[in-house]
């Protein structure tokens, strides 16, 4: 409730505030939001999402992931314009910088809670909110994000490989899709000009976990129950936990991670009755053992686009430290769990 009514306001503000964000909307991502929180919900993500139309996608390294928008045509927002570069790319650094600004304006006209902008990290497309909630505090991370009608580019073909899991229909629909591109920087540019967008495909990812069963009846009221959803919180909470205990080492590993391995394990075990309720000890560590393979070999393919390694090849030993720590916990009845 107190989030809901901090990012009301900030919505109402952004839209009035510059023409540009006029068209914004609101829109909920990550594990809150796919029901698979495990500990207190203190950590949110907001997507705000912006159409915009008639633009070029050009890819800008061999990832399939980062691309550079521009314009086909003036678009119909005007303002946009502003936020173009000498090269005629759509600038991410400069639209999060105008949003990052709106908001560190209107949060201070927030009268009934306290709520500050967290400075900025470096190379991180969100604009990260906290809300002081006493005896704690909620992290707010909102993340600009542009929805075109645009056919998802040819560096997505080979990916989403659902077909024995949710069926060839279900994956037809998703191909419809509005593509989704978040104002990430991409860091393997030579020189970084922070006109890069990357893909995101978390509207799809929300469906795919919310809707996870190979039936139609999978986990609905009189339908019968799986631990797909508990699979992913354990290993989400696993990787929470060995990062609280590891945080120098463990420092690039995010949730992202272990939720891509656990969308490919979903696809190496499509039925049903692979994910019995009552088999959540075996199919938890059937997960992890993929992603111990996976952090062994340094390969972990985007579960969208099949050319992108999500395990850089320059951090094997960071790769091999978690690998090492996640087989200790298998080993030994996950003594991190009982802290």
């Amino acid at each position: 409730t107190l989030v809901n009514g901090v990012v009301s306001h900030l919505v109402q503000a952004i839209r009035g505030k510059d023409g540009c964000f006029s068209s914004i909307e609101r829109q909920s991502a990550g594990s809150y939001y796919e029901r698979v929180k495990i500990s207190e919900p203190n950590e949110f993500d907001i997507m705000l999402v912006m159409p915009v139309e008639r633009i070029q996608l050009d890819e800008s390294d061999d990832t399939g992931a980062f691309y550079y928008v521009s314009f086909k045509r003036s678009p119909k927002e005007k303002g946009l314009l502003k936020f173009v570069d000498e090269d005629g790319k759509l600038s991410a650094f400069k639209m999060l910088q105008a949003l990052r600004d709106i908001i560190k304006q209107e949060v201070k006209n927030i009268k009934d809670v306290e709520v500050t902008v967290a400075r900025k990290k470096a190379g991180c497309p969100a604009i990260t909110l906290q809300i002081k909630n006493p005896p704690s505090e909620i992290s707010v991370d909102i993340i600009l994000t542009l929805e075109v009608q645009h056919s998802w580019p040819l560096s997505t073909q080979g990916g989403l490989k659902v077909e024995q899991w949710l069926g060839t229909k279900v994956k037809r629909d998703m191909k419809f899709r509005s593509l989704y591109l978040v104002a990430k920087q991409n860091k393997r540019e030579k020189v970084l000009r922070g006109n890069t967008w990357r893909l995101s495909f978390s509207h799809i990812e929300k469906d795919m976990i919310n809707n996870h069963g190979n039936s139609k009846t999978c986990c609905e009221s009189d339908g019968p129950k799986c631990c797909r959803k508990g699979c992913l919180k354990l290993l989400k909470y696993l990787l929470e936990q060995l990062k609280m205990k590891h945080p120098k080492e463990l420092e690039k590993f995010c949730s992202y991670h272990v939720k891509t391995a656990f969308l490919h394990s979903c696809v190496t075990w499509p039925n049903d009755s692979d994910w019995h309720l009552g088999d959540l000890d075996h199919c938890f560590q059937q997960c992890l053992g993929f992603f111990v393979d996976c952090l062994q070999k340094s390969q972990l393919t985007h579960f969208f686009i099949p050319q992108y390694n999500l395990l850089s090849l320059e951090d094997k030993a960071r790769h091999h430290f978690l690998s090492r720590k996640i087989s200790h916990e298998l080993n030994n009845g996950f003594p991190v769990f009982h802290k």
